[in-house]
């Protein structure tokens, strides 16, 4: 897999695929270089056939500590150094636009992403466990919507994807609030699946897991999923049908049904 980052480190064993943010000497603060190497990722992980399943983990005490204010505010702020007051705001706004596409290339993945949090998961490390199918915590993780707490509005897509995983009050309470939120109280709210004595170890468990299973299956229960936000369950119905009738008669269908006579464990190849 070719991919080379300053901030960020791609690996590949097996199917599954593990993405480190890798700057642990700035607390794996999110700046210039991670917003244009994230979208970089995902398409280098997108071009790769083999990878059924990706770990979004982190080098160092801490997942992310969020944007990284000391890089990226004076640019945000200012929006460049135009004398007119629209064309600085069309800057400020496409600099926004280009961040949350980065956050939005991971949550557009065909195959599920797990996201292994430990540490402080602030403010934008939020946006990108929300773009996640799966979180899963260690006990020191802490984790907060803190952009009130700096006058900021989350733009960036916890606003938008945190009420699908959690309930409205919580959303509510951690956005206004920007508090801090321990494991415990992520997994009780359903922010993240469970906590883990090793959170890194057990999302790689779960995603060989996943990546056992026919990789078309995956994906297309992954895309009937997505497919359901803003669609009736008459519509969705029709979809996921629409969907089957296109890609049932598979290779590994044909696998999975010789594995069950054979009493044996199928192995699929995702055609």
């Amino acid at each position: 897999m070719e991919f080379t980052s300053t901030v960020l480190t791609l690996e590949l064993r097996g199917e599954v695929a593990t993405l480190w943010l890798d700057r642990a000497e700035q607390r794996n603060a999110m700046g210039r270089a991670f917003w244009e190497d994230l979208p970089r990722a995902a398409a280098a992980l997108r071009a790769e056939p083999g990878v059924r399943a990706l770990v979004i983990a982190a080098r160092g005490p801490h997942f992310t500590v969020g944007l990284d204010l000391k890089e990226m505010a004076g640019g945000l702020l200012s929006g460049g150094d135009s004398t007119s007051p629209a064309e600085r705001n069309a800057t400020r706004y496409e600099a926004v636009r280009t961040m949350q596409r980065a956050i939005s290339s991971i949550a557009e993945l065909p195959f599920p992403v797990i996201a292994a949090v430990h540490g402080y998961c602030i403010g934008g490390g939020v946006d990108l466990i929300c773009a996640c199918d799966i979180r899963l915590a260690a006990s020191s993780a802490t984790f907060s919507v803190r952009e009130t707490k700096v006058a900021i509005v989350a733009d960036l897509g916890t606003l938008q994807r945190l009420p699908r995983i959690i309930g409205a009050g919580h959303v509510a309470e951690l956005a206004y609030t920007g508090m801090d939120v321990d494991a415990e109280r992520a997994a009780a709210i359903g922010l993240v699946n469970h906590v883990s004595d090793d959170v890194i170890a057990d999302a790689a468990a779960l995603a060989e897991r996943i990546a056992a299973n026919s990789p078309l299956a995956v994906k297309g229960t992954k895309a009937v999923l997505a497919a359901n936000d803003g669609r009736t369950v008459a519509e969705g119905l029709e979809f996921v049908a629409n969907w089957n009738t296109l890609y049932l008669r598979s290779d590994d269908l044909a696998e999975a049904m010789n594995a069950f006579l054979e009493r044996r464990e199928p192995t699929f190849i995702g055609r």
